[in-house]
């Protein structure tokens, strides 16, 4: 989430790709690592603006290292439309700042112990402690929305709160609901991820006093780009190694969230394998992921699944034609080809 070296913010999307998708990567990065930095010292001047008492834990969350690409699209944004300004180093913290209070609260719902490599806030502090801080960013994020001289950036922080937590809210009540999450999977990935991808775009738009037209093409590529980004994610909790992915594979099932791969699987499944694939949801154990894999190859879900993905990339894409030539529309198109990339990783 922070670029708080430089080699963190050379990380790519995903945790360890080949050689040349990790040079690919640094070269989007560099351009915009002034703007990283600047986040990131904000960011971190805000661990003080919390009392005192819970100063520890603003700190601990504040330089939890992260990919950084709500970020990174506001830089791009705004420089495709122009100058990168102070005002839009801010809407990237904002941002940053609700997205770090979705994980923690992510984190106790989904009674997670790691994240990137290390406890998270509730393994070392307790749901309590979590579930309050996360409470706490939101509200400091709301506050550095107001500063503000126009109340519009602070309406749109928290009508893209509303529908982040929304997104979270219809996907907790379709765990392990196959039918449920079969009609809705779409419309959760798109309030829940790419809202504050899409939230990232168009602050930079507002602020950079963007034309309508422009405005909603860049809005129409943070949509587009953060739902593709979920769905690949989403694949690699299933498809990847655990070397690639950094993390432990099956995380998504093992909580009983339905993935596109998984629903797919079972759309297309005979009576008796839709039965045993709601079975192995129901009854997760750590080896049953296997057997989740070979059904979902029975089915051929990988190949239509990285179509969907493409098909995001595109909309994407043809959003950006209204905008002029500029080096931030260029690394949004480049951004959009190296997620068209990883995915390739996935394809073995």
């Amino acid at each position: 989430m922070l670029a708080a070296e430089s080699k963190v913010a050379t990380k790519a999307i995903s945790g360890s790709p080949n050689a040349n998708l990790n040079c690919s990567w640094k070269r989007l990065v560099e351009p915009v690592e002034p703007f990283l930095h600047a986040v990131t010292e904000q960011l971190l001047r805000q661990v003080h603006e919390f009392d005192p008492q819970i100063v520890p834990y603003a700190k601990y969350a504040l330089k939890g290292g992260g990919k950084h690409l709500r970020p990174m699209l506001v830089a791009l944004a705004a420089g495709s439309l122009g100058k990168v300004t102070d005002a839009h180093v801010t809407a990237a913290v904002i941002v940053e700042m609700v997205h770090l209070a979705t994980l923690v609260h992510d984190d106790v719902i989904d009674e997670a112990e790691i994240r990137r490599g290390r406890p998270t806030l509730a393994a070392n502090w307790g749901n309590e402690i979590a579930v309050l801080f996360g409470d706490c960013l939101f509200a400091q994020a709301l506050k550095l929305a107001a500063g503000f001289p126009t109340p519009d950036v602070c309406r749109a922080v928290a009508a893209a709160t509303d529908t982040v937590c929304a997104g979270e809210i219809l996907q907790t009540q379709h765990r392990g609901k196959f039918a449920a999450s079969r009609r809705d999977y779409f419309r959760v990935i798109e309030m829940k991820t790419a809202e504050l991808f899409t939230l990232s775009c168009d602050l930079a738009a507002f602020l950079s006093r963007a034309p309508a037209e422009q405005r909603a093409a860049l809005r129409q590529f943070g949509a587009a780009f953060g739902a593709a980004y979920q769905v690949y994610d989403d694949c690699v909790d299933l498809f990847s190694s655990e070397a690639e992915a950094g993390k432990s594979l099956g995380t998504d099932l093992a909580n009983g969230k339905l993935t596109w791969p998984v629903l797919l699987a079972w759309e297309r499944a005979g009576a008796a394998d839709r039965v045993e694939l709601e079975e192995l949801v129901q009854n997760w154990q750590p080896a049953t992921l296997a057997r989740v894999n070979e059904l979902l190859a029975k089915y051929e879900t990988l190949g239509p699944t990285l179509e969907v993905i493409q098909r995001y990339l595109e909309q994407g894409r043809q959003a950006l034609r209204v905008l002029p030539e500029s080096s931030g529309r260029a690394g949004l198109l480049d951004l959009a080809d190296y997620l068209a990339q990883q995915t390739g990783v996935l394809v073995v």
